[in-house]
């Protein structure tokens, strides 16, 4: 029998995408061995307000932008497709019928989202269709049943921060991959 394929999902607005992302991804990436890591950047977060969202069409640019030569990486732009509150259940169960038996699913959230998986919609049925790998945050130790913990090295840098110091002029240099920083720049984004 063949092996099965072993893809990581990791979703999220991307307001904008940065180097905490891409770290993530490639650690998980690394250390459990996947074959690839989609970034599916939603629509809208039906968990967070909108605030200061930019539009679906720059943030998926930027994801696209921030992946740059790495073969590893993929996009996944079904949410944004799909359009309004993008829930994981729908797209994981989408990833599941379109792999079939043919790949292992590994979900990858931040430490800092297990304490709001219990309002995920349909959270027990997406805990079936894949596995969930939480990357260790220092001060976020929670435990979730069926989520497994892994620490591998994260940056201490959120988008939150990363709009903030753009629309007070700061350097977001090293923070975001340089053609990212170029595009929001180029574009006046987050001023």
């Amino acid at each position: 029998m063949k092996n099965k394929k072993r893809i990581g999902i990791l979703g999220g607005t991307f307001n904008p995408i940065h180097g905490g992302h891409l770290l993530m991804a490639e650690g998980v990436r690394e250390r459990l061995r996947l074959d690839k890591v989609l970034f599916v950047p939603c629509a809208l977060s039906p968990l967070k307000k909108p605030v200061n969202l930019i539009s679906a069409r720059r943030r998926l640019a930027m994801v696209k932008i921030a992946m740059g030569d790495n073969p590893a990486f993929g996009v996944l732009t079904v949410e944004i497709k799909r359009g309004g509150r993008s829930y994981s259940v729908d797209t994981v169960s989408a990833l599941h019928k379109k792999y079939k038996r043919g790949a292992d699913l590994f979900f990858i959230i931040g430490s800092d989202s297990i304490a709001g998986l219990a309002a995920w919609k349909d959270i027990h049925k997406l805990m079936k269709l894949c596995r969930f790998i939480a990357v260790s945050r220092s001060g976020h130790n929670l435990k979730y049943p069926g989520v497994k913990v892994i620490k591998i090295p994260t940056l201490p840098v959120s988008s939150t921060d990363i709009r903030i110091m753009v629309g007070r002029g700061r350097s977001i240099r090293y923070l975001v991959p340089e053609k990212v920083r170029k595009y929001i720049l180029k574009n006046k984004i987050y001023r």
